[in-house]
């Protein structure tokens, strides 16, 4: 099957304007000037598109979707569904990287790889992080290195929970040697050796990655911190943090008019725009959904209250909302889902 898609505007992410598009099966193979690619005649199953008045872009990386489900907060009455091949592609996200979050246990990782590889044949490109909110981390194999050098769709450790009660209130030598051993096990496969790291909303906010970068030898390019748009406290450290050159993980939501009125999380458009005004450099910051995970929704005690489930429509609306609210120039909205923090080794 060949289509032809005339006169389509594109944006991969940089906007390169005008043009036509050829795809064979599921490849596109040549993209060129407007008008000047055609199909010929005797071609018996080929499809003409005309692209006027629309925007193509590639589709959006998910860096931290929770492919097994998530939740567990509120009992085993609370956890949340799985993600799906369509329920993913549908919204444009046609890579995702997995996780383990609260629950490690009822859910591990031996699990995780074997849904991660199946999104994989899926015809999605997917990946995972080894561990889950706990230290030490439970790993597939004997150690975090090997999980990352030896199993291919391992890019990282994650997502490690600090400043959060939910956590296992790792100490400064313990997060450490996490993050020593990510890097470790990232240099020796030639992969990112991300340590995707779960900000809560404890005082202490991004203090134990700031002591990691300031007191060894570990840079901040080893760090995705996420959740950094939780409450304005952490999100003011966020803004420090890359503007000395971290990369930080915005969290979408569906329903940010809700959550706006019961905490003060910062909507992603808005503060994406603070960032570029602070002089954050556009390349250091991405959007992730934190699809399937629950959304806990606790009291002043700390008692569980109920709870939402992360999705990753969410992407395509605050890329949508940075453009038409905030005046975002689309390339930019753009390159937050296409992790240009990360070391490109790590993606096919």
């Amino acid at each position: 099957m060949i289509k032809l898609i005339q006169n389509i505007d594109i944006y991969a992410p940089e906007h390169l304007g005008k043009k036509d598009v050829l795809i064979i099966h599921d490849k596109i193979v040549k993209i060129a000037d407007a008008g000047s690619l055609s199909i010929p005649s005797y071609f018996p199953e080929s499809e003409q598109i005309d692209g006027t008045n629309l925007i193509l872009t590639p589709g959006f990386i998910d860096c931290h979707v929770h492919v097994l489900g998530g939740g567990g907060e509120g009992g085993f009455a609370n956890r949340t569904p799985e993600a799906t091949m369509e329920g993913l592609t549908k919204f444009g996200v046609t890579t995702v990287v997995g996780c383990l979050g609260t629950d490690g246990i009822g859910r591990d990782m031996c699990a995780l790889v074997a849904k991660t590889k199946g999104l994989n044949e899926q015809g999605i490109s997917a990946y995972c992080y080894t561990g889950s909110y706990q230290v030490p981390v439970r790993t597939l194999t004997d150690s975090i290195p090997k999980d990352i050098m030896m199993i291919q769709e391992i890019i990282g450790t994650g997502e490690i929970a600090i400043s959060d009660h939910r956590s296992s209130q790792p100490t400064f030598e313990e997060f450490t040697r996490v993050a020593a051993d990510t890097r470790l096990g990232g240099v020796l496969s030639g992969k990112a050796g991300i340590i995707n790291v779960h900000l809560g909303d404890g005082s202490r906010g991004m203090e134990l990655i700031n002591r990691v970068i300031d007191e060894t030898e570990i840079p901040a390019s080893q760090f995705l911190p996420t959740h950094v748009n939780r409450n304005e406290a952490l999100f003011c450290q966020a803004i420090e943090y890359a503007l000395k050159g971290g990369a930080v993980d915005f969290t979408g939501n569906e329903d940010i008019d809700y959550w706006e009125t019961i905490c003060d999380e910062v909507r992603v458009c808005k503060g994406i725009k603070r960032m570029l005004n602070a002089g954050v450099n556009p390349n250091r910051i991405t959007i992730s959904s934190d699809g399937q995970g629950s959304l806990p929704i606790y009291n002043k005690k700390g008692e569980f209250q109920g709870m939402g489930v992360g999705q990753s429509s969410c992407l395509l609306k605050e890329v949508k909302e940075c453009v038409s609210m905030e005046n975002i120039p689309l390339e930019i909205a753009l390159s937050t889902n296409h992790l240009q923090t990360l070391p490109t080794s790590s993606f096919k």
